[in-house]
């Protein structure tokens, strides 16, 4: 089971309620724990995993019986040079081929901290050095094990990161 929320104008934690409500019956969210790495769980429901992100009025909530990662972010000039910093050869390749738009950047950054968010461990590696797959938004793809999809809004990027096979899910609930 993999459910994806998002929302505009909406706290994460407040999203991860309703949604943990709508999908797990829960009445009241238990607090959150945290793992060595920082990744919020349940310490009560440890079947019940859940994934968080934010930026500028919008949130993700990622839920899953198996371990998740999400990220979404506002799409938004930066420095020139952090493509470069950031990006593997091949991803800088691949994101200067398609013109060096910011939104191709934020689709590659949101695939990178889906994946580091699922493992936990956080951005411990050069993000340089975080594989991920080369999608437009609505593609998904394996590698590693693991299984990847890009999302896409006006403004806005987002990506999603669990294990297994196939699609993750066919769309993007708001609860």
């Amino acid at each position: 089971m993999l459910r994806l929320f998002f929302a505009q104008d909406v706290d994460a934690h407040d999203l991860l309620r309703r949604s943990a409500g709508l999908v797990w019956a829960m009445e009241a969210l238990p607090d959150p724990d945290r793992a060595p790495g920082g990744k919020p769980f349940f310490h009560r429901f440890p079947q019940c995993r859940f994934n968080l992100s934010h930026s500028g009025p919008y949130a993700l909530c990622a839920l899953s019986d198996g371990e998740v990662g999400a990220d979404i972010e506002v799409v938004r000039p930066r420095r020139p040079t952090l493509p470069q910093k950031v990006l593997s050869e091949a991803e800088f390749a691949w994101f200067r081929d398609r013109g060096s738009r910011w939104e191709d950047f934020y689709t590659l950054w949101t695939l990178k901290e889906a994946r580091v968010k699922h493992s936990g461990t956080g951005l411990t590696l050069p993000p340089r050095a975080i594989a991920v797959p080369l999608l437009d938004p609505g593609q998904h793809a394996a590698m590693d094990g693991l299984t990847f999809t890009a999302y896409a809004g006006t403004g806005w990027r987002a990506a999603l990161c669990a294990g297994g096979p196939g699609p993750l899910m066919e769309g993007i609930s708001n609860p």
